[in-house]
């Protein structure tokens, strides 16, 4: 059994996933890392058809209620001085994700402890490619919701003080929207220029 506090064991979990950024799709050493995680905490875990992204569950039957983090990482130079800074030029953890994902392993390991306790299933989900809006729709495509009946993403919120929680029904957190603009136009006519007569 483990004897790292759990608070020493996250952070070192998420010095090493800051210092690893992987970008959407992308995130191949960040899936090993958590299976393997979660594989030293005895989860078992749900095939998974993706490259990138894994699954897994604690407990059994019903009701299944599911957990979400997301794993990737930003197109971003990391400019700072920290010991665990990024050591992918052009990429770092700017959303916090290497957060969410140590969050989510540190609520593994603790519902591992009291897998007896459970009245039912909890699915632990670690999405790909949230940056960009393709990671969810991938999952959800190969049936990673089959048989949830509730589940709770989470995402750091810098604004709220430190161990505080927030939670309410239904979407939080600010989102965008992506659209392609097609402008169709003429090009204006080239004038021919006028012929000049020089006299003899």
């Amino acid at each position: 059994m483990m004897t790292t506090t759990l608070a020493a064991w996250m952070t070192t979990l998420r010095h090493q996933l800051h210092a690893h950024p992987e970008l959407a799709l992308q995130e191949v050493a960040t899936t090993a890392l958590i299976k393997q995680t979660l594989t030293e905490l005895n989860i078992r875990l749900v095939d998974y058809p993706g490259e990138t992204g894994v699954v897994a569950e604690i407990g059994h039957g019903a009701p299944i209620i599911a957990l979400r983090a997301d794993i990737d990482a930003l197109p971003i130079q990391e400019d700072n001085e920290l010991s665990f800074r990024s050591t992918i030029p052009g990429r770092m953890h700017a959303c916090g994700h290497d957060f969410h994902t140590a969050a989510l392993l540190g609520g593994a390991r603790l519902l591992k402890v009291h897998e007896a306790d459970l009245n039912g299933t909890v699915r632990l989900i670690f999405q790909p490619a949230e940056e960009g809006h393709r990671g969810a729709k991938m999952m959800i495509d190969n049936g990673v919701l089959a048989g949830v009946r509730a589940i709770a993403g989470f995402h750091n919120m810098p604004n709220l003080p430190v161990g505080t929680l927030a939670m309410k029904f239904g979407p939080l957190m600010a989102s965008n929207d992506n659209f392609d603009v097609t402008i169709l136009g003429q090009a204006p006519m080239q004038r021919c220029p006028k012929q000049v007569m020089i006299p003899s």
